[in-house]
């Protein structure tokens, strides 16, 4: 009984917000690039469109995107993702830009034990990539010993949101 207080102190340290969304995408922008939060939701057919596109089923029609701006044009669009590693949720944001290339990955929460976190240099894989059929895990992503769930994760959170600006932002 006396070890039950650092049992749940224990099981608290595990589900981890790494940092809010707004702070990762000011960490790849300049002072002066507005960021604004804004929520989406996709239509029947757009997220059936979206489905198709990443070649997974949707959880959710809502997102939280994140338009990076500077003199009233769009430099990049964050669209963060929830995906489930195991049996809990990860928080995934991508960057992509204007064109729909994929400009970085941040994890964002991370619910797992943090050995399966992917590492950042192993997330640097992602960066530059455009939604094809090779963006997935063995092809053009390699997989991480030991934390292969986490990488198909976000390799389909990334999918998704590049999913996402194709059919909803893409002009």
């Amino acid at each position: 009984m006396k070890y039950l207080p650092y049992l749940f102190l224990s099981i608290t340290l595990q589900a981890k917000l790494l940092l809010s969304p707004y702070e990762a995408m000011t960490l790849h922008f300049p002072e002066d690039v507005n960021i604004e939060k804004k929520s989406i939701l996709l239509t029947k057919n757009e997220a059936q469109a979206v489905s198709k596109l990443a070649k997974s089923k949707l959880k959710t029609k809502i997102y939280k995107t994140f338009h990076a701006t500077k003199d009233g044009k769009l430099i990049a669009l964050g669209i963060l993702v929830l995906h489930k590693v195991r049996s809990k949720d990860t928080a995934v944001l991508s960057i992509i830009t204007p064109d729909g290339v994929l400009q970085t990955v941040e994890i964002i929460a991370f619910n797992e034990p943090i050995e399966y976190l992917p590492s950042k240099s192993w997330l640097q894989v992602l960066n530059n990539k455009t939604l094809s059929p090779t963006l997935a895990l063995g092809k053009d992503i390699p997989s991480i010993s030991a934390a292969t769930m986490s990488a198909r994760a976000t390799t389909m959170s990334s999918r998704i949101a590049l999913s996402i600006f194709e059919v909803k932002f893409k002009k």
